[in-house]
């Protein structure tokens, strides 16, 4: 199925899911212009002077704040997570159900990092590229969590590990939401196409330490410190079974 201007096929999977493209509902009704937003390139420039006004250091700030945690990290890190499911979600279930992935180069996705999904991300053009695992690779490994990566640790200190268990994670809870989807649906190759493509997906050298996948269940072998904030808890696909007493930075890498 070629890929549409809107992106429909993807409303049915929900607000992870969905991408808003031009033109879309959300400027129909009055959204923000998308023109003013900062594309995600621009949000991941390593900043060497004041950093306190940028996209991404007030998404941090921001995820702060509505956690209550006094620890920069631990935003961070929920932020970074957060980023990488919407990006895993939509390009998996592009890939899923058109096999075909939209260009998702940094350059084209604008971002409000004050909003939720799916009115956070703007694809400004929608250009065809293969549904393959290599694509999904080089699109959002190296084209967006490689460069995330970059700029919250030299920002905020974030363990590389601890970054790239987050992005297995969102991997695999994208994966198992479109597979949900799916087989209630009676789509079941679909979910097939989803379970393989993530399973190659999570054997790249940049996810392969990450955790262990189960069919669809999938273990971390990292945390991504939510236990830290202020009445949080362990994830359901967790290293630690309950909170640990001691640092972190063991089981963060």
């Amino acid at each position: 199925m070629d890929l549409d201007p809107a992106l429909d096929a993807l409303r049915p999977l929900g607000g992870f899911f969905r991408l808003r493209t031009h033109p879309g509902p959300a400027e129909a009704a009055g959204a923000p212009d998308p023109g003013r937003l900062p594309t995600l390139a621009q949000a991941y420039e390593r900043v060497t002077a004041d950093a306190s006004h940028d996209a991404l250091t007030g998404r941090v700030a921001l995820v702060a704040g509505r956690l209550r945690t006094a620890e920069p990290r631990v935003a961070a890190s929920i932020a970074q997570q957060s980023l990488a499911a919407r990006l895993w979600s939509a390009a998996l279930g592009c890939a899923v159900l058109y096999g075909r992935l939209p260009d998702l180069d940094p350059r084209l996705l604008r971002w409000d990092p004050s909003a939720a999904a799916p009115d956070d991300l703007y694809l400004t053009e929608v250009r065809p590229l293969p549904g393959d695992a290599a694509t999904l690779a080089a699109t959002v490994l190296d084209g967006h969590l490689q460069p995330l990566g970059e700029a919250l640790r030299a920002r905020f200190g974030c363990a590389p590990g601890l970054l790239w268990g987050n992005a297995g994670s969102a991997l695999a809870g994208a994966a198992g939401a479109l597979d949900r989807w799916a087989r209630a649906h009676g789509r079941t190759d679909e979910a097939r196409r989803a379970g393989a493509l993530t399973d190659e997906l999570l054997a790249h050298p940049l996810l392969r330490t990450t955790g262990t996948r189960t069919g669809t269940a999938f273990r971390r072998r990292s945390c991504c410190l939510y236990y830290r904030v202020p009445g949080g808890g362990v994830c359901g696909d967790c290293c630690f079974l309950r909170p640990p007493r001691s640092s972190p930075d063991a089981a963060s890498g």
